[in-house]
């Protein structure tokens, strides 16, 4: 499989359009951050600072500004993702690596985003990773103290490069806080102990590490802001509403358009009263309805669906080992309704497996759940409206559906179970009567 995405990334890597074009133009040159469209994109989205400063070291440290080089990085935070979720497997049920592999394998083989360099793909080891910290918090005092400190410096880096990614971990903090509460036996002073330990050791990596990382941007000079011109949260909320949930190019025009904070909150809440008022109750839970499909509904998580997704030719020839690969990946590729239906397959297989993993569940599998209802409400609250922002809850997915597996097999058999018996009752029936 690693070879495959090295094989594609070599002979497909083009220039991307929309937020990610802009990461990569700002990143890769001092001469573009002093552009005024470029400053006055990030006094508006200064949550994509962070990661832009972060691609500008890394072109530093290694004189590399090319997309084929950003490439491999996602390629290697993808990949890092995938080993640290069979870590994590191996963990908490080692006999369920096979169909974790399998799993993994199978996601890798639909997920070209590894050539889209943006918060998607780049969020996703950072959220492995705390997940990962969780699981081993359990073991060895060793390894939880380790495991304790490599949460909390996690969970803050994925709030700077991803905010809504940490909403796991409010799934963890509900679930083991129910378990403490309705748990029958007595705490130990040696638990009492471990446990105030864990969070201390927590809270202060992630405060140090926060301190740290707030610090670098806040004393960044590396591009010039209008801190005060920054688009409030309410403005997602407000996109979130209207069409299919997603992304509206008058409301970002607005935010362009405004000068102040409290001009952008007010127009912001007036659109989103005013759009609730006019769907009312009832209207409103069936556009709830129609943006969850929306939010779900794609396997090949929102691919070529932002505007000016790539800036090549979107019409390939069919010359040459690289156009044969665009045409599988590009809008007007002669292959691309094929590789959507692979995609759509096994994503309908994936969804499968966890609808079917009913019955008596384990504590891990209630924080994965939790955190996949978290993150529908999330995306239904914001902006939504395509499955893209799945992407960065794809490690609580493949997780819930790997610890599922064996429950969903048990339960197919049980069910396929009882259909054969009152067939065969229903035949001996049909016999009897005769």
């Amino acid at each position: 499989m690693l070879a495959g995405q090295i094989f594609l990334i070599i002979f497909v890597h083009p220039a991307s359009g929309f937020d990610a074009g802009m990461l990569h133009y700002a990143a890769t040159s001092a001469k573009h951050v002093q552009e005024v469209n470029v400053m006055a994109y990030y006094s508006l989205n200064q949550n994509n600072l962070p990661i832009m400063l972060f691609m500008h070291w890394l072109t530093e440290l290694t004189g590399q500004t090319s997309w084929l080089f950003f490439d491999f990085v996602t390629l290697f935070f993808v990949d890092l993702s995938v080993i640290c979720n069979l870590i994590s497997v191996w963990l908490v049920r080692p006999r369920a690596l096979g169909a974790a592999i399998y799993l993994h394998v199978g996601w890798l083989a639909v997920f070209p985003s590894i050539i889209m360099p943006y918060t998607d793909a780049w969020g996703l080891p950072l959220v492995s990773i705390y997940l990962l910290c969780y699981f081993a918090m359990r073991k060895s005092a060793l390894v939880r103290v380790l495991a304790a400190n490599g949460f909390g410096i996690s969970v803050t880096l994925t709030y700077f490069i991803k905010p809504s990614a940490i909403i796991p971990v409010i799934a963890i903090v509900i679930i083991e806080l129910l378990a403490w509460l309705i748990r029958r036996k007595p705490v130990s002073d040696q638990v009492w102990f471990m446990a105030v330990a864990l969070l201390v050791m927590v809270g202060g990596s992630a405060w140090h590490t926060y301190q740290y990382a707030n610090q670098k941007v806040q004393s960044q000079t590396y591009i010039q802001l209008n801190k005060a011109r920054a688009i409030p949260a309410i403005h997602f909320m407000a996109m979130g509403v209207y069409g299919s949930g997603g992304y509206s190019a008058k409301q970002a025009v607005q935010m362009a358009v405004l000068p102040t904070s409290k001009q952008k909150t007010d127009y912001s809440v007036t659109m989103l009263t005013k759009r609730l008022k006019k769907l009312g109750p009832i209207g409103y839970l069936t556009f709830l309805v129609k943006k969850q499909r929306n939010n779900t509904a794609d396997g090949t998580f929102g691919w070529l669906k932002e505007g000016h997704f790539f800036h090549d030719n979107q019409r390939p020839n069919n010359r040459g080992i690289s156009n044969k690969l665009k045409n599988f990946l590009y809008l007007y590729g002669r292959h691309i309704a094929d590789f959507r239906f692979i995609a759509q397959f096994w994503w309908i297989m994936l969804l499968s497996i966890i609808a079917l993993g009913f019955g008596p569940q384990r504590h891990v599998i209630q924080i994965l759940r939790l955190s996949m209802v978290g993150g529908f409400l999330f995306l239904l609250l914001f902006e939504g409206g395509r499955s893209r922002y799945l992407i960065q809850y794809l490690p609580c997915l493949l997780l819930l559906a790997t610890f599922s597996f064996d429950r969903a097999v048990a339960n197919v058999r049980q069910l396929w179970g009882w259909y054969t018996e009152k067939l065969a009752a229903a035949i001996a029936a049909d016999e009897e009567s005769m």
